[in-house]
């Protein structure tokens, strides 16, 4: 590491801290040359193989984009879709790989967005995963009925009495 003063090409660390986040390292160094200190960040690079094979950096932006759109008229804030995406990078990052496929993380994307909002999962869902049918809708419902609630239950607006008679 090159002093960014005298331009020497060693420096000593003298403190070393993890952001909050857990994404990079700030670290504290001195000069042997000139007695300067001066700081840097360290962050593990990661990148997106794309379908097409061309590589681009990871990005929270792109996923906050991507996942904004199916959130729209939703009750979700700016600052629910900034924790979804550290949460998504964090996923990402947990796997160890320097690079990761776009199919990974839209498939990383699904379990926090459901977390968050069910039907805008749904809506990220019936694209990422390219719902075709009315059925592919209604079991992706229906497994989120009974991942929710145990089981399925009566739609709503259904008043039944425990022996099946109407209330």
């Amino acid at each position: 590491m090159f002093c960014p003063f005298c331009r020497h090409p060693d420096s000593r660390v003298v403190d070393s801290r993890t952001s909050d986040d857990g994404t990079s390292i700030r670290r504290r160094r001195q000069c042997p040359n000139c007695g300067r200190r001066f700081s840097t960040t360290e962050t593990a690079s990661l990148s997106v193989v794309k379908r097409n094979g061309v590589l681009e950096p990871f990005s929270r932006e792109k996923i906050i984009s991507g996942v904004r759109k199916a959130c729209q008229g939703r009750p979700v804030t700016d600052s629910d879709l900034a924790v979804l995406a550290q949460r998504v990078e964090e996923i990402v990052r947990s796997s160890g790989a320097s690079q990761i496929e776009a199919n990974d993380i839209g498939l990383a994307i699904l379990s926090p967005l459901r977390e968050l909002d069910e039907v805008a999962y749904l809506r990220y869902a019936s694209v990422y995963q390219a719902f075709d049918s009315l059925e592919d809708f209604e079991d992706a419902i229906g497994q989120l009925r009974i991942d929710h609630h145990g089981g399925p239950r009566e739609p709503r607006g259904s008043d039944r009495t425990t022996d099946g008679a109407s209330a």
